[in-house]
């Protein structure tokens, strides 16, 4: 039935105001989707006066239209910006619920914005499942991607399409995409300028002209988010690549460039989640240099960057969150500058707690680390689970299902588990296209599984 004008402001006049306001509105809900009863939401609502003179917001957070978790009001100068944020515990709230921010300008309603989210009982922080996967539009080495690249290489935008839903077949409903821009320096981002980066872009990009020519979709990146859109699921952008590694302060002007550009063109999308950094770095903080100088600037550089980089990207969208994911290694080489990175790091999503070092932390031992020190400075730790494992030529096959549903129960402080990565590890036997081996059809179904085992355990 369709419904008229009269009867569609009947039901929701603040929706309807968000047709006609410039201002930028946004709700995010740290984490999202399914959780435990074991961790506390981090809600945040964010807001931008798009107009060239004052305003005063009225703000109200409501949790499933019954409870008014927050009230608050902002005088915001033309093009100021705004976060209020509010810490919801789980415990008590198992089932279906859904946060409303209300937002009203001047007096008058003017949108509102809804996020939704379940609560399962836990005796632990995790939901024992992978909760979402990267998706590298082509992998970065030929090498490790060996058995998958020249697959991934001829996806249609479609086919991006049927990827998304097959992740959501399994729940896992969140897309991160590692890289926006191939640059095949490896290290060594520090000798180039902005007017000399090399890099390709996957995506129509009019910061730089040149594209990954190898590849058959024509924005692999509006394919992803579309169908995200369609399905309620999350993407995290990948805001890279300038240089692994690399976070110095030329870095840093090239990440603010391209995270305008990646939201300008695709922030209108609702799956647009988070921004993430996907230079990557070892869990010391350092690129494994072994000069002391060297090693503490890296340190300096990676903190400058992220208190630089959160500060702009709240200027875009106050209240998206900033991701980057270390490996777990070395970690205690940089006790004392963990604490001044996650002030302004929203998200850490580690990995590598299978293939810990011998002489290093266990992988549990690192993970109870890592969770203390986020827990200390007000920030997320997620795991970023490893679905492959190394042949001798050090090309990835797909780990077996044991090996991952032992990882999941292992590590069980996380608060959300994603998997790197998806296509041509596991592939949806119902696909257009196979991407990898044989086997990855295998660990998708086996995985398919293992959730059917689960959810008969939780009932």
């Amino acid at each position: 039935m369709k419904l008229n004008l009269l009867t569609a402001l009947l039901i929701c006049p603040l929706c309807f105001a968000a047709c006609k306001s410039d201002n930028y509105v946004g709700l995010s809900v740290v984490p999202y989707g399914t959780v435990t009863d074991k961790i506390e939401l981090d809600i945040r609502a964010g807001l931008i006066n798009s107009g060239s003179s004052a305003a005063d917001f009225e703000l109200e957070l409501w949790l499933n239209d019954e409870i008014l978790l927050q009230k608050d009001s902002k005088n915001l100068i033309g093009g100021g910006n705004s976060c209020l944020k509010y810490s919801l515990p789980t415990a008590g709230l198992s089932g279906d619920n859904h946060i409303t921010l209300k937002v009203r300008e001047n007096g008058k309603p003017q949108t509102c914005r809804t996020e939704n989210f379940k609560v399962i009982p836990s005796d632990v922080r995790t939901d024992k499942q992978i909760d979402g996967a990267w998706c590298g539009i082509y992998h970065w080495s030929e090498q490790e991607g060996l058995h998958w690249n020249k697959d991934i290489a001829k996806m249609t935008d479609s086919q991006w399409k049927e990827l998304v839903r097959a992740m959501h077949s399994i729940r896992m409903d969140a897309v991160v995409i590692q890289e926006v821009f191939r640059n095949q320096e490896y290290v060594g981002g520090h000798d180039m300028t902005l007017a000399t980066y090399s890099g390709k872009a996957f995506y129509p990009s009019k910061l730089y002209s040149a594209r990954m020519d190898n590849i058959a979709a024509q924005d692999p990146l509006e394919a992803i988010l579309s169908q995200a859109d369609e399905l309620d699921m999350k993407v995290l952008v990948g805001v890279g690549m300038w240089a692994w590694f690399d976070f110095s302060p030329m870095s840093l002007e090239w990440h603010k460039a391209v995270a305008k550009e990646l939201w300008e063109m695709y922030g209108h999308h609702k799956s647009f989640y988070a921004f993430y950094i996907s230079e990557e770095c070892d869990g010391s903080l350092t690129t494994y240099d072994p000069d002391p100088a060297v090693m503490q600037r890296r340190k300096t550089e990676i903190v400058h960057f992220f208190k630089e980089m959160k500060e702009y990207c709240a200027a875009l969208a106050p209240d998206k969150p900033l991701m980057l994911a270390t490996n777990s290694m070395n970690i205690t080489q940089s006790l004392d500058v963990y604490p001044q990175l996650l002030e302004n790091l929203d998200i850490l999503c580690p990995f590598g707690f299978a293939r810990m070092p011998a002489n290093d932390l266990s992988g549990k031992e690192a993970a109870d680390l890592l969770q203390e020190m986020c827990d200390e400075a007000g920030s997320h730790l997620w795991f970023d689970l490893e679905a492959f494992l190394f042949n001798p030529d050090m090309s990835l096959y797909p780990k077996p299902i044991e090996q991952i549903i032992s990882e999941l129960r292992l590590l069980d402080n996380f608060e959300k588990v994603l998997t790197y990565q998806f296509p041509g590890v596991f592939n949806d036997p119902q696909m257009s296209i196979q991407i990898g081996e044989d086997r990855t059809v295998q660990l998708f179904l086996d995985y398919k599984d293992y959730l059917k085992s689960l959810d008969e355990s939780n009932k």
